[in-house]
């Protein structure tokens, strides 16, 4: 029996700069083998709004508002992307 060795695909640039990011990039690694850490990740980060609003008020929700604009400005540019989708016929 002859002995193959396993082919590695090397990731894209957006794959590797958002796996080298320090934080997100550990959580998108974990995100990608196992859909339903992101569960998790959901309950830590309603866990942090509220301990944040317990010591410092609504203030939290209104930078927690502000700190998601960018990310919801990309999510708008992703999703209207053109030539991502097939033609319906």
């Amino acid at each position: 029996m002859a002995q193959t060795t396993p082919s590695f695909t090397r990731p894209s640039f957006g794959q590797r700069l958002l796996y080298g990011t320090p934080v997100i990039g550990r959580i998108a690694r974990e995100i990608a083998q196992d859909v339903n850490n992101v569960f998790y990740l959901l309950v830590v980060v309603l866990t942090l709004e509220v301990l944040g609003f317990l010591l410092w008020g609504p203030v939290v929700f209104t930078l927690t508002a502000l700190v998601l604009v960018p990310l919801m400005f990309v999510f708008f540019v992703v999703i209207s992307w053109p030539g991502r989708s097939r033609p319906k016929l």
